[in-house]
């Protein structure tokens, strides 16, 4: 297997050719969304084929998604500050190196508490036929979390959010471990 290549845009490292690689996360590229910013480490170009990876940091009071769950396993790693997970009508609380392990059909999403961001490793497998399931919940509904109305398709369920934008090296200022040397 062939080394990648690593293109650099203002946004960071991304692979631009199939292979192996090594890159630090805050040498990546990243992204910014209402829910949050997030380093994905693929690229459109290159796409993980079996599994999705990705960084994401969320400020007090977001979510990285939507209340949801998936036909495909995910698991979560908190590295720093604190949410809360909802999962199955329930909440817990989560701190750095708490770990969440969903098997394919858990609802849950996370919503960032406390005054500092939250960051969190996130991996979801990627079989063929992947589907997606947004219920309607009342308690993802009080943390502003849930679809109005059941939906399989997350277009339908994102619609009233903007689509991932390139989070510029220039603008990476407020991360977790922007003064880390």
């Amino acid at each position: 297997m062939q080394e990648a290549r690593l293109g650099l845009a203002d946004t960071g490292l991304a692979p631009e050719t199939a292979g192996w690689f090594v890159v630090n996360v805050r040498d990546a590229a990243w992204e910014t969304h209402a829910v949050g910013d997030a380093c994905f480490f693929e690229s459109e170009a290159v796409p993980f084929d079996q599994l999705g990876i990705g960084v994401r940091v969320l400020w007090p009071g977001r979510s990285t998604w939507l209340y949801h769950s998936e036909s495909a396993q995910e698991d979560f790693l908190v590295l720093s500050g604190e949410a809360l997970l909802l999962v199955e009508e329930q909440e817990r609380s989560l701190r750095a190196w708490d770990f969440v392990h969903c098997p394919p059909g858990t609802a849950h999403a996370f919503v960032a508490v406390g005054d500092r961001p939250c960051a969190i490793v996130m991996v979801g497998a990627r079989p063929v036929g992947h589907t997606f399931n947004y219920p309607r919940s009342e308690l993802a509904l009080r943390h502003g979390v849930s679809v109005e109305a059941d939906t399989t398709s997350p277009a339908e369920a994102l619609a009233s959010f903007r689509e991932w934008m390139p989070l510029h090296r220039n603008d990476r200022g407020s991360l977790p471990w922007s003064d880390d040397t």
